[in-house]
């Protein structure tokens, strides 16, 4: 397995409110751990809730005995919403706050992933594909036929989300799992990546350096900023 993780304030933003996690050796009873989480909220609250959240889902992962993954992503996720609601409710200065998540563990063949907003995961085998579905008003436009999937990255709207963890006292997250081979490359990502290209860019990328997660990382947040670089960017890369 060859990883690595890269984030980035982008050239619009003055603050880095996304908060990423990548570690591909045994953390807790599980092998790997891989989390990408963009922020939201005024001042610093974005950024706080961000690191919260990774934070507290690691935490939960490092003290995890005997459980399945989904049900550790599960509790997990839950724990950290409990978390970011509570210090939001607490803290007038982080009233409001909120981030997205998007994790994934790989054991063997399988991938187990956890997602909350608007954050993705992606599989580049042959061609590059997403496999989280947004929380966000474009998806639901999307999936109601009111939106071509390709106006999605241009919408004026398309920084809406329709989920997120902490700015309720409960959050229903998409756990589930899926197949992989050897080679297989996985992206995770916030929206500052993915709003600033296209999904074919991407994958070029992607498969321009097989054997260098390194590099890739680097080139995607490079084309994301030469595109506008309108948000922070986050990336992790697993070659599995």
């Amino acid at each position: 397995m060859q990883t690595f993780s890269l984030t980035d304030t982008g050239r619009m933003r003055t603050a880095n409110q996304d908060y990423v996690f990548c570690q591909d050796t045994e953390i807790g009873s599980f092998p790997n751990l891989f989390i990408v989480a963009d922020g939201m909220g005024g001042h610093n609250a974005g950024d706080t809730a961000s690191r919260m959240c990774v934070e507290e889902v690691v935490s939960q992962i490092k003290k995890s005995t005997k459980i399945t993954p989904i049900g550790i992503f599960e509790q997990a996720v839950a724990a950290a919403n409990e978390k970011v609601y509570r210090a939001s409710n607490e803290d007038p200065s982080l009233y409001g706050m909120g981030t997205t998540v998007v994790a994934a563990m790989v054991l063997g063949k399988v991938v187990y992933v956890v997602n909350v907003g608007d954050s993705r995961l992606y599989v580049c085998k042959d061609s590059l594909t997403q496999i989280t579905v947004d929380h966000s008003l474009v998806e639901e436009m999307v999936q109601s036929g009111k939106l071509q999937k390709e106006e999605m990255r241009t919408h004026p709207n398309k920084n809406i989300i329709t989920r997120a963890l902490g700015t309720d006292q409960e959050v229903k997250a998409d756990c589930f799992e899926i197949e992989v081979e050897k080679g297989d490359v996985l992206l995770l990502c916030s929206d500052g990546l993915s709003n600033m290209l296209e999904d074919k860019t991407m994958e070029e990328i992607i498969k321009k350096y097989p054997e260098d997660m390194e590099q890739a990382a680097r080139k995607l947040v490079d084309e994301a900023n030469k595109a506008g670089g309108k948000d922070n960017i986050s990336v992790v890369l697993v070659r599995i």
